[in-house]
């Protein structure tokens, strides 16, 4: 399982997926261009100390990213589509992917997805935060392919 971030624009929300990743085991991908700096002092305050245990691969392109994707299926978290996420099927070399959070994702990348999948939200609200999404399909999608996470057996104090 793996997330990939469509050309960030908000640093906090990309440290705040970074630290998710790396408590997670899950690998990231960032598409660039970013909206910021990946050494940006907002990324380091919310992905802290995270970020050295996380496994990060940066493309500079989309075309790039589309690449290295290979064979496996490309995941697009979007408003766009009536397939909720508690009722998607996923496998464990699945990719994740949320768009930017100023913009989503282009048309190109949207027809590029092999699924697309939404939160439900009340009308006539539009969107949660991009790493709460992110978040929340992540885990369901974890659950669902019962991917052992490290230590994740061990009890904790």
């Amino acid at each position: 399982m793996r997330l990939a971030l469509f050309q960030p624009d908000i640093a906090p929300n990309t440290g705040t997926m970074m630290r998710l990743c790396a408590c997670l085991g899950v690998e990231m991908d960032i598409i660039e261009p970013c909206g910021f700096p990946l050494d940006d002092t907002r990324l380091r305050r919310a992905a802290m100390d995270y970020r050295e245990h996380l496994a990060l691969t940066r493309h500079r392109s989309w075309e790039d990213f589309e690449i290295r994707l290979g064979a496996r299926r490309l995941v697009l978290i979007t408003t766009k589509t009536p397939t909720v996420y508690t009722a998607f099927s996923y496998r464990p070399d699945d990719i994740l992917m949320v768009g930017r959070e100023s913009a989503g994702v282009p048309p190109c990348v949207h027809d590029r997805a092999d699924a697309r999948i939404v939160i439900p939200m009340k009308p006539p609200l539009r969107s949660l935060n991009v790493a709460l999404s992110a978040a929340m399909v992540l885990g369901e999608a974890l659950r669902q392919t019962a991917t052992e996470r490290p230590d994740s057996a061990q009890e904790r104090p």
